[in-house]
């Protein structure tokens, strides 16, 4: 059996610059480099900021003051019991944005950080000047596809349902976590997942998810997402999300993505009040960033530029 997996293995080497911000309550590890108008990049599950670690490179080259951070309970983040929530979690996009010195930022999420992306500009708007999303639906058309595609995106949110049950971060750290290594190929497209790349960054999840707490806290936002529509505190978020987005939205998604259905996610547009532009990339998975950096790169610095 292996050790557990130290911080400092997300402390990656490169032409950046690691630091630790604090920011509502708690300390936050994030990547920076370049200068100008703040790009700040959000990871989903299972990853950490490494997802982004192209487009930081080819923003900060733009003229950008590319940011990613790892999320609360990820990576060299604080790793908190709870805080968890939706209201938690964009409070510390929010938080990060202002004690980076920003009046905004142009805000780009993956999976669940592109779900913390929806959240943070419906609920911050100020703060948020463009936002690009990628592999993520509205909150609340998400919640609807539960209801109404059954055999489609519930079923594709199996993974999500097993979250639920108690100490499940044992079952996904087991065996060097190949069951995160399981999630990656599953829900990727299949040329990235046969390529050369793949095991590297396959290696580079597994070992950020056995930091000690990361699993738990990884699950706890899930949970979170899920027990919450019983209650009252859910209820509210729900009514809070449906203010319009008011930042110009650049939605990207993957054709051949199996975790966030292509369909349940087209049908975002209708929250957003500012100019929208929906964008099916064919052959790709549910991590367009890693599986088509380039694109993804050009894309971000096109919305970040308001061309």
């Amino acid at each position: 059996m292996s050790p557990p997996a130290e911080e400092s293995a997300v402390l990656i080497d490169g032409p950046w610059q690691h630091r630790f911000v604090s920011a509502n309550g708690s300390r936050f590890h994030v990547v920076e480099a370049g200068t100008g108008p703040m790009v700040l990049f959000l990871h989903g599950f299972p990853e950490f900021w490494w997802a982004w670690q192209h487009q930081v490179r080819a923003l900060a080259d733009a003229g950008f003051r590319a940011v990613a951070v790892d999320l609360r309970g990820y990576g060299a983040s604080d790793k908190p019991p709870r805080g968890y929530d939706g209201y938690t979690m964009s409070g510390d996009v929010a938080g990060l944005i202002r004690a980076l010195g920003e009046r905004s930022a142009t805000l780009v999420g993956g999976g669940y950080g592109g779900a913390m992306a929806w959240t943070t500009a419906a609920f911050h708007p100020k703060l948020v000047r463009r936002l690009v999303i990628v592999s993520s639906a509205h909150p609340l058309r998400l919640r609807a596809a539960l209801f109404s595609d059954p055999r489609g995106q519930l079923t594709a949110s199996g993974p999500m349902l097993k979250f639920q049950i108690p100490r499940y971060e044992h079952v996904l750290t087991r065996d060097d976590a190949a069951l995160v290594g399981m999630y990656l190929r599953r829900w990727g497209g299949r040329d990235w997942v046969t390529g050369p790349d793949f095991p590297d960054y396959e290696r580079r999840c597994r070992t950020a998810i056995q930091i000690p707490q990361a699993a738990f806290c990884a699950m706890e936002s899930y949970r979170w997402a899920f027990r919450s529509a019983l209650r009252l505190q859910g209820y509210r978020f729900v009514k809070e999300l449906q203010q319009p987005i008011l930042a110009p939205t650049l939605h990207l998604h993957g054709g051949a993505d199996t975790a966030m259905l292509p369909r349940t996610a087209q049908g975002s547009g209708r929250y957003v009040v500012a100019p929208y532009e929906w964008r099916l990339l064919t052959g790709v998975g549910h991590f367009p960033h890693v599986e088509a950096p380039e694109l993804i790169a050009g894309e971000v610095l096109r919305w970040a530029k308001g061309v």
